[in-house]
């Protein structure tokens, strides 16, 4: 059996039966390990040797949290949420219908999440600043939270994945074409957005099935849960409503300059606490108390790079790789589909795209050319294959932070309200528009 396949098998079915993450994770890489061959020692060691790839990311994630929660006390998020209460309030009052203000919050987090790729390029830092306030005006409103964690993981991929800008600057020109050149196609000339036109048309669709039909009706939540975990009485000012603004653009600013999320965040806390929003004393125990709300997923993020490490140790991504190669004979249609399911798996077990196209571009791209694929098809079926498995890891930072946010009062579970759903809506349909892209193009 392939030590990859197993890994990642261990680990999703240990997952969906509601084993945390971390532990899963590691379960899967000593199973991976062994089965491929390599002694217990030398899969700790492995495992040992990949921690240290995470760590920057789960430092990053801390300070994050630590700016979310100076964020939390402007209330400025509040501040949002009130006036969607507000309008939550006089629509129950006229006895209308709330469709349109569900639809209004779910454009609005859509937007934002775009964004969080592109004009401002935070990634999910956004999300434990916006969502947790905005949890009692959709209990209000009935809204599931699968569907809105669909929306923020939509917001989350897609731009990287066919927008040129930003993340997807690093993602589509720094990474997938950089790698196709180095392994012998010209990419020169080439629109990489037109590669990638349909596989973002698939995640498009899946958005849409989760909206209008997968997720549509009401699901009830807990009012008293969540005002017992978030506070809904949070008072601000106009002082603190400007300070805050003042705040993230200081973080933005330094965040860009400096291309670090550590430095842009601890600027914008320290703005706080110059400007008098967060007090000295308090300092302390708010920064603490940030860290510990994005601690879980900087966790995760450093076991998943000790998995990967094993995965590439044991070898056997190469030979899965291979072995699907030696069963594809001369279709193209059968290499083109083996080709991303094998992403798939590769990226559901490493939990990063970005780390996945390293791996299967220098097999890829070779057998490709081979079975006569243009370079537009080479761009879409590495770029395809990489993305896949994004949405619907529970390792990935496009599902966990989707979950930092909706699980704020403890009713919403990573595995089977946020993995499972992105699962289901994206990598399904972007393995048939994927599939469609390598063959047309």
């Amino acid at each position: 059996m392939n030590a990859v396949v197993a890994a990642v098998g261990i680990m999703l079915i240990l997952s969906l039966c509601r084993i945390h993450v971390v532990v899963s994770l590691i379960i899967g890489a000593v199973a991976g390990g062994l089965i491929s061959g390599l002694s217990l020692d030398e899969t700790i060691a492995a495992f040992n040797n990949g921690l240290g790839g995470g760590a920057t990311v789960a430092l990053s994630y801390a300070t994050l949290g630590a700016f979310a929660v100076a964020i939390g006390k402007s209330g400025l998020a509040h501040a949002l949420a009130d006036r969607a209460l507000a309008i939550v309030g006089r629509q129950d009052s006229a006895g209308g219908s709330s469709t349109a203000i569900k639809f209004m919050m779910i454009g609005l987090l859509l937007a934002i999440a775009i964004s969080s790729q592109n004009v401002l390029p935070i990634h999910i830092a956004f999300i434990p600043l916006v969502v947790p306030p905005l949890l009692y005006v959709m209990a209000r409103l009935k809204l599931d939270r699968r569907l809105v964690a669909c929306v923020l993981t939509f917001g989350l991929i897609t731009p990287y994945m066919f927008l040129p800008i930003g993340f997807g600057g690093i993602y589509l020109h720094e990474i997938l074409l950089a790698k196709i050149e180095t392994n012998g196609v010209s990419v020169e000339g080439l629109h990489v957005m037109q590669a990638m036109a349909l596989p973002a048309l698939g995640m498009l669709t899946g958005l849409l099935i989760a909206v209008f039909f997968s997720y549509r009706g009401e699901r009830e939540y807990d009012l008293s849960v969540i005002e017992s975990t978030e506070r809904v009485d949070i008072r601000y000012t106009k002082w603190t409503l400007i300070m805050a603004l003042a705040a993230i653009v200081v973080a933005f600013v330094v965040q860009l300059t400096l291309d670090s999320m550590i430095l842009g965040a601890l600027a914008g806390f320290v703005l706080f606490n110059v400007s008098g929003v967060v007090k000295w004393k308090e300092a302390d125990d708010l920064f603490t108390e940030g860290m510990k709300m994005l601690a879980m997923i900087g966790f995760i993020m450093i076991a998943a790079s000790g998995f990967a490490e094993v995965m590439r140790e044991t070898g056997d991504i190469r030979s899965l790789v291979e072995s699907s190669v030696g069963a594809i004979g001369d279709s193209q249609a059968l290499a083109a589909l083996l080709m991303l399911v094998v992403g798939l798996l590769i990226t559901m077990g490493i939990g990063s795209s970005f780390s996945t196209i390293p791996i299967i571009a220098a097999i890829y791209v070779p057998l490709a050319l081979q079975l006569g694929f243009s370079p537009l098809a080479i761009i879409a079926l590495v770029g395809t294959a990489g993305a896949l498995g994004d949405a619907g890891s529970p390792a990935s930072d496009s599902t966990l932070g989707p979950t930092a946010g909706l699980n704020a009062d403890g009713q919403h579970n990573h595995i089977w309200d946020t993995v499972v759903p992105t699962f289901l809506h994206y990598n399904l349909p972007l393995l048939v528009f994927g599939w469609i892209a390598a063959m047309v193009l």
